[in-house]
C-alpha cells in the first residue's frame, strides 16, 4: 500500500522523463504497468495464503456483482450493442473499469489493522505535502517553455494517444485559460495535472483533520508541524484551481465532523472550518486570474486557440479565422473553449448528456466506448467525465447502478469503522459526478484498496481515527 501511495504520485512525471531519456513504446508500456503487476501479484499472494476465506458479506456480493458486468460486456461482441471500440479500446476500458474492484479484493485480503491503515494516512500526508511543494515551487519557478520541452508532450500524446493541441501537446489544465489569450499557470505537481494534484491534497487534509479530532494538534514542535502542513496543502490545493475538488473536500469535512460527532466541540469547529474554507476558496476563485502566475502562448498555439474559440479546427488559416470571427462577432468577446471545457458548467453540462445517452440506451454500448479510452482509441465518446455515466455506457444501465449501491454500501460501512477514510470515500464518489475517478491510478488503486479493508473492520473506540 505504501508503494502505491508514492509510485503512483510519481508515476506521470517519472513516465514523461523516461519518454524524454528515449524510453519508448513497448518497453515504457511494461514499465508504466507496474501498478497493474503488482495488484496482480499481491492478489495472487493473499490467495495462495488463504487471506479469502473469510465469508462474503453483501458488499462483497455488490463487487463481484460489477465485476461480472464488466466482464460480460467485455465479450459481448459490439456489433449487438451498437458499439464502436476497437479490440485495444476493449482492454483499455477492460483494466481501467475493474482498478477499482481489484483494489478492493487486494484491501480485503489484506485487512489491514487499524493502527496499519493509520500508518498508510501518514504516508499519504507525507506524500501529498512532498507533492505540494513541489508543485507550488513549480508553477512559480518552472516556465511553461520547460515542460513543453519536457517528455510530457510525448507521454501523453505519442504513448497514451491522446489528442492535445491547443498547447503543444501538453494538457490544456496545465493552464487556467481566461480568453484573453494570457493563461495562468495551475499547479500540476508530479501528477501533471491539477485535477489529480489536488485529490491527493484533499485527502491528505482529511487525514490531518481526523487527526486534529482525535489527537488534538499539540503543542510546541507538533503544533508548528501540524498548521504548517496544513498550510502547505490549503495552499497546493487552491492553486490547483479545482473548484470540484474545493467543494468536495467542504462536504467531506462536514461528512467527517458529523461522523465524529462524539468529540463534541472538536467536531462543530472542523465543521465551521468546512463552511470557512468554501468561502475562502470561492474568493480565492475570483482573485485567481490576479493571483496566478502568467505564462504565454506561442504562436502556434495561439493561432490554435483563436480557431478553436470559433469552432474551427486548429489547421485554419488566419483568414478564415478572421472571417469566423466578423460573423460570429455579437458584441461580446470570444472566450478560448479550453477553459469553458473545465468549467462548472461544463461538467454538470456533460453529465446530463451522459444521463441522456444511458437513459436512451439502457443496454449499453459495451467496453471502450467511452471516457479517455474512447478518446485515445479515436471511437465516438458516448459519455464522458462521469464515473457513473461513463460506466452506465459500457456496462449498461443495471451495470452503472450496480458499481453506484456497491460504492454507496462501501461508503456506509466505512465512514462508520474508519471515519477519516470514510469522508475520503465520500469525497471520491462526490468527485465521480463530474470527473472520471477510476481514471486517477492513485484514486482507484489508493482509495478502494484502503476502503476493502476498512470495511472488515470492527467499529471504531472513542480515540480511533
Amino acid at each position: 500500500m505504501h508503494v502505491f501511495v508514492v509510485g503512483l504520485a510519481l508515476h506521470n512525471l517519472v513516465a514523461a522523463e523516461l519518454f524524454a531519456a528515449g524510453v519508448r513504446g513497448a518497453a515504457l508500456d511494461v514499465i508504466s504497468a507496474w501498478k497493474e503487476i503488482l495488484l496482480a501479484l499481491a492478489v495472487l499472494g493473499l490467495l495462495r495464503a488463504g487471506a479469502f476465506r473469510r465469508r462474503l458479506d453483501a458488499i462483497d456480493l455488490l463487487a463481484l456483482l460489477y465485476a461480472g458486468f464488466v466482464v460480460v460486456y467485455a465479450v459481448v461482441p459490439q456489433s449487438t450493442l451498437a458499439g464502436a471500440a476497437t479490440h485495444k479500446g476493449e482492454l483499455y476500458a477492460l483494466r481501467h473499469d475493474l482498478v477499482p474492484f481489484g483494489a478492493y479484493v487486494l484491501g480485503r485480503g489484506l485487512a489491514l489493522s487499524r493502527d496499519e491503515i493509520r500508518r498508510v494516512g501518514k504516508t499519504i500526508v507525507v506524500s501529498a505535502s512532498v507533492v505540494a511543494v513541489f508543485g507550488l515551487l513549480d508553477v512559480f519557478l518552472v516556465p511553461l517553455s520547460w515542460w513543453r520541452a519536457s517528455g510530457a508532450p510525448g507521454w501523453f500524446t505519442s504513448q497514451l494517444g491522446f489528442s492535445y493541441q491547443g498547447l503543444s501537446g501538453l494538457p490544456e489544465n496545465f493552464i487556467y485559460n481566461t480568453g484573453d489569450e494570457h493563461p495562468i499557470r495551475r499547479l500540476i505537481s508530479t501528477f501533471l495535472s491539477p485535477l489529480a494534484s489536488s485529490y491527493l491534497f484533499a485527502a491528505a487534509l482529511l487525514a490531518l483533520a481526523a487527526w486534529g479530532l482525535t489527537r488534538g494538534i499539540g503543542r510546541g514542535r507538533a503544533r508548528a508541524i501540524f498548521v504548517g502542513l496544513v498550510g502547505v496543502l490549503a495552499a497546493a490545493t487552491l492553486w490547483s484551481h479545482s473548484r470540484s475538488t474545493e467543494l468536495a473536500l467542504a462536504a467531506a469535512l462536514l461528512m467527517l465532523a458529523w461522523a465524529r460527532r462524539d468529540t463534541g466541540r472538536r467536531a462543530g469547529a472542523l465543521a465551521l472550518i468546512a463552511i470557512v474554507f468554501l468561502g475562502l476558496s470561492t474568493a480565492f476563485a475570483r482573485e485567481y486570474p490576479h493571483l496566478g502566475p502568467r505564462a504565454t502562448f506561442t504562436k502556434t498555439e495561439l493561432d490554435c486557440q483563436r480557431a478553436h474559440a470559433h469552432g474551427l479546427p486548429c489547421s485554419a488559416d488566419h483568414s478564415t479565422i478572421t472571417k469566423a470571427a466578423s460573423v460570429a462577432s455579437t458584441g461580446k468577446q470570444a472566450t478560448a473553449g479550453f477553459e469553458t471545457d473545465a468549467s462548472t458548467s461544463s461538467h454538470w453540462a456533460s453529465l446530463r448528456g451522459g444521463i441522456e445517452t444511458v437513459l436512451h440506451h439502457p443496454q449499453g454500448y459495451g467496453l471502450g466506448n467511452a471516457g479517455s479510452t474512447a478518446a485515445r482509441t479515436g471511437v465516438k465518446i458516448e459519455a464522458g467525465e462521469s464515473s457513473y455515466t461513463e460506466l452506465g455506457v459500457e456496462t449498461g444501465l443495471v451495470g452503472g447502478l450496480v458499481f453506484a449501491v456497491w460504492s454507496l454500501f462501501l461508503f456506509v460501512r466505512v465512514v462508520r469503522r474508519a471515519p477519516w477514510l470514510g469522508s475520503v470515500v465520500g469525497m471520491v464518489l462526490l468527485l465521480g459526478l463530474q470527473t472520471d475517478v477510476i481514471g486517477v491510478p492513485w484514486l482507484g488503486y489508493v482509495v478502494w484498496a484502503l476502503g476493502g479493508s476498512a470495511a472488515v473492520l470492527t467499529r471504531p473506540s472513542a480515540t480511533s481515527l
